[in-house]
């Protein structure tokens, strides 16, 4: 049995003037109350159409188009403008840093924002907003400079600090983002459309890619809109930030909400009806429901011209960084090994591509970046890094490719299978990479780069929505609430993707020296010897729900 504002007036008398002038009409807010509270109080969201799910999943191909960009240039846009080697390893410590510490704070909090717009969209905006940012800084950073200071050297300078901040703001709304967005679909989707818009998270993420890629790949130098722009980074800019605004516009437009004051205003709807008609079976599960308030306590909590919010919510909203940070250190064990394997595949993962452009420039094709721009070793090494767009192209359509086959393989090898052989197939493509650095052989393993980015987007996710469908599901069968959870999804989500910084941490500390003393090969090495010891844990420490 569900309980719907709809069967409310379907089954009892016509209500009170008084309760209809409570309702809202809003279009999103009726959109709000279509979901079903059950008779255990947990809200089951409907489902929704194939049409939405591709709609939400836009921000992954925006994100992604963007990241690609970034991949293929930030490495050659560096060491284009004369950053020092010694401070190499700084660009990639900044931002990471400061996501890690931030990260649970901001997945803690839009698990409480009470704003009307949502939870997770406002912070999503914002966050996109500062992508655009840094996006133009470290693209366009060298022309800005140039326009404003005549000076050569301090022409330099600026350039090298305005390109440094326009990576840092850049990477670390990028790796933000992808928590708010993963909450939000779990947050406004059942559990299957849960599995079903994580494939076509991997999908888009993968087509975005491949788009991002390609642009990298052209020579924009030789076209009507190089010739028209200052540069070719200007061109991409033009295109990176077009698609990014496009995606983001129709992500945000995607779903619905549920704000919280709303569902407060439901709850109390359905007291309200409660209390006219005494019903007190409907009082007795609502009491006992997830707010575990009385009709009493919600009236006295509202104020005229505000929702109603329980002492519960609000006392999680005056959650200290203390009381967070004693949340996360009492994760179950089995999230806490999840959360090691994600590190080391993204040790793995972005350790060969941050730098396999300038492997393909320097190792493959024997360029370098450091020749005078005129010369044959300069040309030479830009030819590798556009061979290498198109390497990481590949990698970019078969995460698409295996997207979907993993809808196929998931019922005969489970998620272990999919996990354990997505770090495996990489581990082994970046060995033979860095042992036999040909272009062909090269190009044709970075089809397996693909199954790892396809592996590390969805799986863990996929993870965690079952955990939490566990938890519910025993709570359930201790008589217990299945809405009422220490914690929300969103920071288990944000502590997921806080990896994804740690692991930009440990390789700025450490792969930067690493690659400053033993060249570009040691990248590919790396991310194959902890893509190997990932395997294994994967395999033998992460928990698996039957």
């Amino acid at each position: 049995m569900t309980l719907t504002k709809e069967s409310f007036y379907g089954a009892l008398p016509p209500p009170s003037e008084v309760a209809k002038a409570n309702m809202d009409s809003t279009r999103e807010k009726e959109e709000a109350l279509l979901q079903s509270v059950t008779r255990t109080g947990a809200v089951v969201p409907r489902k929704r159409a194939v049409g939405r799910l591709v709609m939400h999943s836009m921000a992954m191909f925006g994100r992604e188009f963007c990241y690609a960009v970034e991949a293929a240039f930030v490495t050659p846009v560096l060491l284009s403008v004369g950053l020092p080697k010694n401070l190499y390893s700084l660009v990639w410590l900044i931002s990471p840093i400061l996501g890690f510490v931030l990260q649970p704070v901001v997945g803690s909090a839009s698990d409480h924002c009470s704003c009307s717009w949502g939870r997770r969209r406002p912070y999503i905006l914002g966050l996109g907003i500062i992508m655009l940012l840094g996006m133009a800084l470290y693209l366009n950073g060298d022309v800005m400079i140039s326009a404003f200071i005549g000076e050569r050297d301090k022409q330099r300078t600026w350039a090298i600090v305005i390109t440094m901040l326009g990576v840092v703001l850049f990477d670390f709304a990028a790796d933000f983002i992808d928590g708010p967005i993963k909450a939000y679909l779990f947050d406004v989707c059942s559990h299957q459309d849960k599995e079903k818009g994580l494939h076509y998270h991997a999908l888009f993420t993968g087509l975005g890619g491949a788009l991002g890629y390609l642009t990298g790949a052209v020579d924009w130098g030789q076209t009507v809109l190089g010739y028209s722009l200052a540069s070719e980074f200007q061109v991409i800019f033009f295109f990176a930030a077009l698609v990014f605004l496009i995606c983001l516009t129709v992500h945000l437009r995607s779903i619905p909400e549920v704000p919280l004051r709303y569902e407060n205003e439901e709850t109390k709807f359905l007291l309200e009806v409660t209390e006219s008609y005494k019903y007190s079976s409907i009082e007795e599960e609502i009491k006992n429901g997830y707010l575990k308030s009385t009709c009493a306590e919600i009236k006295a909590a509202a104020k005229p011209g505000k929702c109603a919010v329980t002492s519960r919510t609000e006392d999680q909203r005056r959650m200290t960084l203390k009381s967070l940070l004693k949340m996360l250190l009492s994760m179950p064990s089995h999230y806490r090994y999840l959360c090691v394997s994600h590190l080391f595949g993204w040790m793995a993962f972005l350790s060969n591509m941050l730098f396999f452009t300038d492997f393909m420039g320097q190792v493959v094709y024997q360029g370098s970046p450091y020749a005078p721009h005129n010369s044959t070793l300069y040309l030479t090494y830009k030819t590798g890094v556009e061979v290498g767009c198109w390497g990481l192209c590949i990698n970019a359509i078969s995460s698409s490719l295996y997207s979907y086959l993993q809808k196929i393989l998931l019922p005969y090898i489970g998620l272990k299978g999919l996990y354990f052989i997505g770090y495996l197939l990489f581990g082994l493509g970046t060995g033979l990479i860095g042992l036999f650095p040909n272009v062909y052989s090269t190009l044709a393993l970075c089809s397996l780069f693909g199954v790892m980015s396809s592996t590390l987007y969805t799986v863990p996710f996929h993870l965690i929505a079952e955990y939490h469908r566990e938890e519910e599901s025993l709570k359930l069968q201790d008589g217990e609430q299945a809405g009422e959870q220490v914690r929300g999804k969103g920071i288990d989500c944000a502590s997921l993707t806080c990896m994804v910084q740690l692991a930009q941490i440990i390789l700025g500390v450490g792969l930067g020296l690493l690659v400053s003393v033993a060249g570009s090969a040691v990248t590919v090495i790396s991310a194959s010897t902890v893509a190997l010891i990932g395997c294994c844990f994967v395999a033998f420490s992460v928990r698996y729900v039957d």
